[in-house]
């Protein structure tokens, strides 16, 4: 690099590419690609300082000091920075505004050391006018948010590190085996989700029926509802509690009662108009979009999960298209209001906007002002349509939507009226109410543009608001018809979506907008949330962690006290609070808070397998174990008796698993363990079973027979054996074929599978020999390491030599055949704009559009996913990539022969030695690495 250049440093190469052309010549951008420091591994400090620093990198002893390392994978980078320095007349830290780019300017700024002027630069979108703007107004860095977000990496890692471990030796794995892990903010996320699914096992549903029929006034109709009963208020799902009760003075009618009652109304044929009352109303536009709100309306709207959306947005902020995408602020500058008016009177006209511009008032304590809503950046928006071509399907998509928002939020109000019309009607010897409601738009306003979407909310009106009424009044007659009786069942709170848990999580303050797609994340991960469809379903693996987390860390899933953390980092961030101090407080204890540290060493005994049981009714209790949930069911006539264990189905949600249906699985027949026979081969006894994997058969030596007793005839149990023998070796066993059941499958044909692999034939070029048999992908031909696929199970059995040679004669990978569908949406991706379909593929199903394939998470099944959940499979396939391949192996210096090993005992007791401490390292570092991921790192 010439002389005199300055060098610009951004955390993004798409920003930096972007950014380069904007500054011209004069200057140099280069990328940091993210955080180049982070606290170190113990075996990353040096031994001098490892007992200060301790297992957690910090110095807890004195202030909390971290200590940080340039991680591996950026020393090329650092190299690169600290090269371009050398020749550079000023250094311009131009990452992120917030908290997380203030840190990473300030580990630039300890790594690389300048000796040139440094200046701190920051900006909010990526337009050339903004860019130039912002080299010219540069500002020093903001101690205080590093600060914050130092203490945050602190908090996170103590909190992280501390709790994680009682969760591994009392709770067992997560999702596929791996570690648990408990943080900060993802267990108080956890929580509320395992919160609404007790709200929905505790609940108690209620019956109730309506009363709706159809009113027609000079030939035109209009819906009308039941509404009272001799004056007294009809019955809704309103005026029940969830324990099924009424908590108002209604009347209830039973099916009896509203059959009857609607075939009179029929017979009465008409009523009377006693009531017509208009009401004017307004609606305002919503405030342009923060962080939060994209999320959710990313979700209601586009069907994107948080991640995709933010994934999304970061890219068309990157690109130019929008603002800053991180903020809390729903503040816009002059320009941009001035902008999103001229463009609504220009698409909808004069009227489309009030005579002043409009102001949001941000909601979160600590927006900053300084910032913007996201919107479409510069001074002037590119429509839509402007952009087609230029962005790839869900950037036009999201663009559209931050768009069309920003441009509402500037627009008028929408004018409306609402008319409610009474009708009174006499019928089975009762005085009955009617009502009838609709609303109008007299003027539309914002919603010529834009209405936000809504999350699915409990006791939905069941009248139609949006029906035209016709003109009447006090008097009219009107005539009756279709009278119809429905009968209804209260419902509990709807499961959170992900756009309902980030709208709780602000709410309530837990975490920050920037945070709650990869909390999101991190619970789906770690097996504490499965999806069905677009609910968030708590498994039984959530219930243990959450249980244990509140009996024995109370505070820290305390939805009040987290968001009591975060309003103190946002203290520190404001320089109204130090980091040590509180740091202090909160590990060692201040005031009411006994401190981390206190709570941890203070644990007790805790009882694992109580913590793991969920009582479920008198008999069964539900339990956790390694290999996921089962019932324990006691025996009332044998209760000293071994408990009986059942399975419970994968796909059962906590709040399906009712008493009828823990009795319905305790009553179902026993699967397997049915004996089908005796080997007329080998004398050993045929068994089906049912196992972990599903069905399958075992041989087993036949029991002996006990002592009969000449004088009466009993027979006694089988002697004890004498000595122990040499283990036995393990009994043949086999899988059922999937066209198979464990009721039906006869001894022949589990004598067929017990018998494979079978011999088709030998090679007669090659000379080698041809198997039949069943592999965990399906079934195949083996002929030495050459395996080619089957078609279908019966195969194995049927397929002839000539036929097995001509599948060897084909091209191996040419005449693979299509997987099968098993379910197509007549709907297109609204992404690759291709048909959706649902296909059974060698690794189980998965959802494609023939570009991009998505397996379907354990859990669920093809019947569960809809449209929407095979859109968001695929959404979320396309945001994290294609797959990385493995590059070619380095090269290796030649190793050094190692010494001959000696085979004596004491040296084989050594060596198991050495592979079981091996086997407690990996164990080790795998829940250190869930540790820190659950840390944020």
């Amino acid at each position: 690099m010439a002389d005199g250049k300055k060098l610009v440093i951004v955390e993004s190469p798409t920003k930096m590419r972007s950014i380069q052309g904007y500054l011209g010549d004069d200057y140099e951008v280069l990328s940091s690609v993210g955080h180049i420091r982070d606290l170190a591994d113990k075996r990353d400090i040096p031994e001098k300082d490892r007992a200060a620093y301790g297992r957690y990198s910090i110095d807890i002893e004195h202030g909390f000091t971290p200590y940080y390392v340039v991680s591996d994978r950026k020393t090329k980078t650092v190299s690169e920075l600290k090269r371009a320095l050398k020749g550079a007349s000023e250094l311009v830290l131009a990452t992120d505004g917030d908290r997380e780019g203030e840190a990473i300017a300030w580990h630039l700024l300890e790594t690389l050391k300048p000796k040139v002027p440094v200046k701190r630069m920051v900006f909010h979108e990526i337009t050339k006018d903004a860019i130039r703007k912002a080299v010219e107004s540069t500002r020093e860095l903001d101690t205080s948010l590093v600060d914050a977000q130092e203490t945050r990496r602190v908090l996170d890692r103590l909190y992280g590190w501390d709790v994680s471990p009682v969760l591994w030796r009392k709770v067992g794995s997560g999702a596929s085996g791996q570690a648990l892990s408990a943080g900060r903010v993802q267990s108080a996320a956890t929580r509320m989700v395992v919160d609404r699914e007790r709200e929905r096992m505790a609940f108690v549903s209620a019956s109730y029926w309506s009363i709706s029929a159809r009113a027609t006034r000079e030939q035109t109709g209009f819906g009308i509802r039941l509404a009272r009963i001799d004056g007294s208020p009809l019955g809704s799902g309103r005026d029940f509690n969830d324990k099924g009760e009424l908590t108002k003075a209604v009347v209830v009618l039973d099916e009896q009662q509203a059959t009857r009652l609607a075939t009179a109304i029929e017979r009465a044929g008409s009523a009377a108009v006693t009531k017509v009352e208009a009401k004017p109303g307004t609606r305002r536009p919503s405030a342009p979009f923060t962080t939060s709100t994209l999320q959710q309306e990313a979700g209601r709207k586009l069907g994107m999960t948080a991640k995709v959306a933010m994934s999304v947005a970061q890219s068309l902020y990157e690109r130019g298209y929008i603002t800053y995408m991180r903020t809390d602020s729903t503040n816009l500058s002059a320009q941009a209001v001035q902008a999103a008016r001229s463009q609504a009177v220009a698409l909808y006209g004069d009227a489309a906007i009030p005579a002043k511009p409009r102001v949001y008032p941000s909601k979160s304590k600590n927006a900053q002002e300084a910032h913007e809503a996201i919107r479409p950046s510069g001074d002037t928006f590119r429509t839509p349509k402007e952009v087609v071509g230029q962005l790839g399907r869900d950037e036009q998509r999201m663009y559209d939507l931050i768009w069309t928002r920003t441009i509402a939020s500037q627009m008028s109000d929408a004018k409306l009226e609402t008319t409610t019309i009474t009708l009174a009607a006499d019928a089975d010897e009762r005085a009955l109410e009617f009502t009838a409601s609709g609303t109008v738009y007299t003027f539309k306003g914002f919603l010529e543009a834009y209405e936000e979407g809504a999350d699915e909310k409990r006791h939905a009106s069941e009248e139609d608001q949006n029906q035209q009424l016709p003109q009447v009044a006090v008097g009219d007659a009107v005539q009756l018809s279709d009278a119809e009786a429905k009968g209804h069942q209260t419902s509990p709170k709807p499961r959170y979506t992900e756009a309902s848990l980030v709208k709780a999580l602000e709410e309530r303050g837990i975490g920050r907008p920037s945070t709650f797609a990869s909390i999101i994340g991190v619970i789906l991960d770690r097996g504490y949330v499965v999806k069905r469809g677009q609910a968030l379903v708590p498994t039984w693996l959530a219930f243990s962690v959450i249980r244990l987390l509140e009996r024995h860390f109370g505070d820290l899933v305390d939805y009040d006290f987290t968001a009591e953390l975060e309003e103190d980092l946002d203290r520190i961030a404001r320089g109204e609070a130090d980091r040590s101090d509180w740091l202090k407080s909160f590990y060692f204890g201040g005031g009411e808070h006994p401190g981390l540290r206190t709570i941890v060493e203070n644990l007790g005994e805790i009882d694992a397998r109580e913590l793991n049981a969920t009582p479920l009714t008198e008999r069964a209790t539900l339990r956790f174990g390694k290999y996921g949930p089962y019932l324990e069911v006691v025996d009332p006539d044998a209760p000293e008796a071994d408990p009986r264990r059942i399975n419970v189905p994968e796909e059962l949600a906590p709040d399906e698993l009712t008493p009828e249906k823990v009795q319905e699985l305790i009553d179902q027949p026993v699967a397997g363990n049915r004996v089908l026979g005796e080997n007329p081969d080998n004398g050993k006894v045929v068994v089906v079973k049912d196992g972990r994997f599903g069905p399958y058969l075992e041989e087993s030596e036949p029991e002996e027979p006990g002592e009969v007793d000449p004088a009466t005839g009993e027979v006694a149990e089988a002697p004890a054996k004498a000595t122990k023998k040499a283990a036995a070796p393990k009994p043949r066993r086999a899988s059922l074929f999937k066209s198979m059941s464990p009721e039906t499958i006869d001894l022949d044909t589990a004598l067929a599978l017990l018998a494979l692999p079978r011999t088709v034939g030998t090679d007669p070029a090659s000379g080698e020999e041809i198997t039949a048999q069943n592999g965990r992908y399906g079934p195949y031909l083996k002929k030495g390491s050459d395996s080619r696929s089957l078609e279908a199970e019966q195969q194995i059995f049927d397929i002839t030599l000539d036929e097995a040679l001509e599948v060897y004669a084909k091209p191996k990978y040419g005449a693979r055949r299509a997987a099968s569908s098993l379910k197509e949406f007549e709907k297109e991706d609204p992404t690759s704009g291709k048909a959706i379909r649902i296909r059974d593929g060698r690794f189980g199903a998965y959802v494609t559009d023939g570009e991009t394939n998505a397996t379907i998470p354990r859990g669920e099944t093809a019947t569960d996913v809809d449209f929407e959940r095979a859109v968001q499979l695929l959404a979320d396939k396309r945001a994290k990539g294609p797959a990385k391949k493995r590059g070619a192996a380095a090269k290796k210096a030649p190793a050094k022969k190692a010494p001959a090993k000696k085979t004596n005992a004491a040296g084989k007791e050594v060596s198991a030695a050495r592979s079981e401490a091996a086997k407690k390292a990996a164990a080790t570092r795998a829940r250190n690495k869930a540790a820190r991921e659950a840390a944020g790192e």
